[in-house]
Order: C-alpha cells, then structure tokens, then sequence
C-alpha cells in the first residue's frame, strides 16, 4: 500500500463534514413544525375554541350580569370573561407540544434526528424555541381576537374593558405568555412519555382534573393547594380582578415558569440518558 493513497480520502471527508450547529436545527424543527398537518388542525383547534367559546361566555355572562348577585358584579372581570375560552384553547397548544416530539418516536424518525445532531440538548431546545415562538404569536392573535370580540358582545349589557385600562394589557399579554410555557410543558411530557397518548392524559391531569380536585378538600387545603398549583398559580397573570387566596400576577406566572424548567429539565435528562 502506497503512503499516499489512505490520507486523502480522509482529508477531503474531514474538510466536508460540518457538525449541524444550533442555527441548523432550528431551521430543520421550523420545516418539520410548519409542515406537518398536525399542526395546523392543533392551531386551527386553539383559534376556534379560544375565539369561539371566548365569545359565546361573553354573551351569556353579559346577559347575566344584571340579574346577578354583589359579589358577582364585585368580581366582575370582562378581560377574564372574553378570553375565557383560552383555558380550553390551551389544551390544543399543549397537545401541539406533545405531538412536536412524539410524532418523531412513533415513526423512528427520532433516530435521524439525533444521528444528525449528536448533541441531544440541542435538538430539544430548537424544539423548545419552534413551539415557544409559534404558541407565543398564535396565542396572541387568538387573545387579541376573543377580547376585542367579547367586549363588543359584552357593551350595552354589562361593564367592559379597554386596553388603556389598569392591568388589562398585562392581562392579556399574560395570555399569550401562559399559552406559550403550555407549548413547552407539552413538548417536556412529550419527551418524557415518548407516547401521545400518555402525554396528553398526563397534561389534562395536570391543568384540568388535579385542580378539580381540590374543590373537594377541606377549604383550608384546597385553598392552598388552588394557590400554589402550577397552573392555577400561572394564570394569575392573565386576570385583572383577583380572587381571594390567590398569588399575586407575576409571583403566580413565576411559580408556574419554575414547575416548566423542572420538567424541562428533566426531559433534557431523560433524552441524553435514554436510547433513541
């Protein structure tokens, strides 16, 4: 064998490899995001339950305004009233995030994507960044739409809200940021569970039926545990009339940042420790 022969096909794959950087796989999470159907039928799903049932609260709750008690009309928050539908409207967001990694596992595609970028963390946090994004800009037209819409169907019946307002941008600026971090806890459980399915039950236990629960303890209980719940906590920050025992706005949203890091941060852990 020749001295010369082995080095320089070795030279030349040297000189044409390039390790994908972070850039790389935010382009290539964007395409998969933008192009799967998936997520349209998600954001589809969250613009018309957010927007559809936003309106249809404001009407009735409008209606039932003038026949309601004094502590009906003392906690009376139009904001909260108009984009009421975001609390369901959530949920397709969050499903969003889940079917963002588990659509991946289920077709094997997961293993190009790691054997593509051996660095693991970095391909979840270009997915974190695609569905941050795409929820925080979806949330707001959705947030925007059911206020504006839901005041409209509130005037003339009961009090409304205005953007010039104390709070009520903050409210629903919140909106949007909440919509978001259910985005990330979505694609965190995805991670997780690796399966849809499972995912999902796991998320709807955690914003809808463990809350539920605690209306039924002891008042002593339930009111701490409302309190500090993750997300009941988070929502805080999307309403303009506090209730009793609640956190304050960005005290609330701050623990609810922290429950997402930790489960972040674990899918992060589970992903470089586990076989693809």
């Amino acid at each position: 064998m020749s001295a010369d022969v082995l080095p320089v096909p070795l030279v030349a794959a040297g000189s044409a490899y390039r390790a994908a950087g972070f850039t790389d796989c935010l382009r290539s999470e964007w395409t998969k995001a933008r192009t799967v159907p998936s997520t349209l039928w998600s954001l589809v799903a969250a613009a018309v339950l957010g927007v559809g049932l936003g309106a249809l609260i404001s009407a009735l709750s409008a209606h039932q305004y003038a026949t309601g008690t004094l502590r009906t009309r003392v906690l009376w928050d139009p904001t909260s009233i108009s984009t009421a539908g975001l609390s369901i409207a959530q949920l397709a967001i969050g499903v969003l995030g889940v079917l963002l990694i588990t659509s991946e596992y289920s077709t094997g595609a997961i293993r190009s994507s790691l054997a593509a970028v051996p660095r693991r963390g970095r391909v979840l946090a270009a997915k974190g960044v695609v569905i941050v994004a795409l929820s925080f800009v979806v949330a707001v037209a959705i947030t925007f739409a059911a206020f504006f819409l839901g005041q409209a169907l509130i005037s003339g019946d009961a009090p409304t809200a205005a953007l010039s307002q104390p709070h009520v941008l903050r409210a629903l600026v919140g909106c949007a940021l909440y919509g978001s971090l259910i985005g990330l806890l979505g694609l965190a459980l995805g991670t997780l569970l690796r399966h849809a399915a499972g995912a999902v039950t796991v998320l709807v236990a955690l914003l809808y039926v463990l809350p539920g629960i605690a209306l039924a303890l002891p008042a002593y209980i339930g009111q701490n545990v409302e309190k500090f719940w993750p997300n009941q906590a988070g929502q805080q920050v999307t309403t303009v009339v506090r209730a009793a025992h609640t956190l304050p706005p960005w005290t609330g949203f701050g623990v609810f940042c922290l429950f997402v890091a930790i489960v972040i941060a674990a899918a992060f852990y589970a992903l470089n420790r586990r076989d693809a």
